[in-house]
């Protein structure tokens, strides 16, 4: 590999490395989740969803389901599925993980 070339910025999974987001996908660092900081992201890779569930948040009723790393299985954070109130409809389709449960590869 050439020197000075720089690939994407990507997040992984805590427990195995496995790539799971880019940092280009990244809609807001200002997500809060019952354990912490978290990030919202428009896509995801390599990642098994759960069954959708309603879910009173922070912001109201959502329909949700979790997102855990399809090679070791841990939950990283959830999908939003369905959001009940107008203003959060931005939301649907997207994703959010917690801070802790992921980390930064190839910065």
């Amino acid at each position: 590999m050439e020197e000075g070339l720089v690939g994407p910025r990507i997040y992984s999974c805590c427990k195995c490395r496995n790539h799971i987001a880019l940092h280009d996908d990244i809609v807001s660092k200002n997500f809060q989740a019952r354990t912490g900081r978290a990030y919202l992201f428009t896509h995801a890779m390599n990642v098994v969803i759960g069954q959708k569930e309603d879910r009173q948040l922070m912001t109201g009723l959502h329909t949700v389901a979790d997102v855990k790393c399809c090679d070791c299985g841990e939950v990283l954070g959830w999908k939003y599925e369905r959001a009940y109130d107008e203003s959060q409809k931005y939301k649907e389709g997207k994703f959010v993980f917690e801070r802790f449960k992921i980390v930064k590869d190839h910065w």
